[in-house]
């Protein structure tokens, strides 16, 4: 099941980027389409007024996903740790991560979806893992507790 794939006619209007600034730091980043037709997520993560993170998410309608075990993403990145994050419900404050380590190539990162774990403001939740029923939001995030650039290029994201 594609949840989204990227080319050079796709829309990212439904893309949302959300740096620490709604909580006072200096992180700047964007997203947006390169010439090859592949979604970028770009910026730089500032440790400026306790900030510390960047953020890209997109709304899912509450997609039934309980057939699936895992995420798949085919993306390059530029050798830093990244954060894949879902919820059940866009209206959830808590998120399920996974963290992944990208090589400066073309990758195909898969993530189980049971070992996606419950945090809230970067702490693990003592509730259970992510439940595998309901997808209504995927992000990706940024916040390695250093001020770094950062570039990563996504093709697509499945569910497998």
């Amino acid at each position: 099941m594609t949840l989204v794939e990227f080319n050079s006619t796709s829309s990212i209007s439904d893309w949302f980027v959300v740096d620490d600034i709604i909580m006072g730091g200096r992180s700047d980043s964007g997203f947006y389409l390169n010439p090859e037709g592949n979604a970028v997520f770009k910026g730089f993560v500032s440790l400026e007024n306790n900030g510390g993170f960047s953020m890209i998410k997109h709304p899912i309608e509450n997609m039934e996903v309980g057939q699936y075990s895992k995420v798949v993403l085919k993306l390059k990145g530029d050798g830093k740790r990244y954060q894949f994050r879902l919820k059940s419900n866009a209206r959830e404050q808590h998120s399920y991560v996974s963290y992944f380590l990208t090589s400066g190539d073309w990758q195909i990162i898969e993530i189980p979806l049971s070992e996606l774990y419950p945090t809230f403001r970067g702490q693990k939740l003592q509730i259970e893992n992510y439940p595998n029923k309901v997808l209504g939001e995927i992000a990706i995030l940024i916040g390695n507790k250093k001020a770094e650039s950062f570039q990563l290029e996504i093709k697509w994201i499945v569910l497998k």
